[in-house]
């Protein structure tokens, strides 16, 4: 079943985006930018998420594992309007990871449309967008799918 569910995931993160990323731009809850662009050569997750979301919730560990480990840029979005609340979170979850206070308006603008949470939008290490995923992911799943891509690209080459 588990084979499944990564089976399942793989089809349909791999109904990637062809079109080139435009550059996001957000702020992070320390003030400081956060741009695509300064993350070239590093594959980047910016991951749409609320504290009152139980899947965003058991998301985070693996999320934040995956940022520690140097494995790719996670920048978190936060759609709340509770700013303690946000705060709390990053310190019950350890997140080290860019947190930025958003809104449903501010996300679509800067990457698409968010219709569930969480909703995870992955870079590239050139800045292409290769994949959306709307519901939680797993650590497996992004390492997986990296893993994967990375192949299909050294054949292509």
């Amino acid at each position: 079943m588990k084979i499944h569910r990564v089976l399942l995931l793989l089809s349909l993160l791999l109904i990637a985006f062809t079109a080139s990323a435009k550059d996001f731009s957000f702020t992070d809850t320390k003030g400081n930018p956060q741009n695509l662009v300064d993350y070239r050569g590093q594959w980047v997750l910016v991951n749409f998420w609320a504290t009152w979301c139980p899947p965003c919730r058991q998301e985070t560990p693996d999320l934040v594992a995956l940022h520690n480990e140097h494995k790719l840029a996670v920048i978190g979005v936060a759609l709340d309007s509770q700013r303690p609340a946000v705060k709390a979170f990053m310190t019950k979850y350890a997140v080290t990871y860019p947190i930025v206070i958003g809104s449903y308006t501010m996300a679509e603008y800067q990457v698409g449309k968010v219709e569930a949470l969480p909703t995870s939008y992955l870079y590239d290490p050139t800045g292409q967008l290769v994949s959306f995923q709307e519901g939680m992911l797993t650590r497996q799943e992004i390492e997986t799918y990296i893993m994967l891509k990375q192949k299909q690209n050294a054949k292509s080459k």
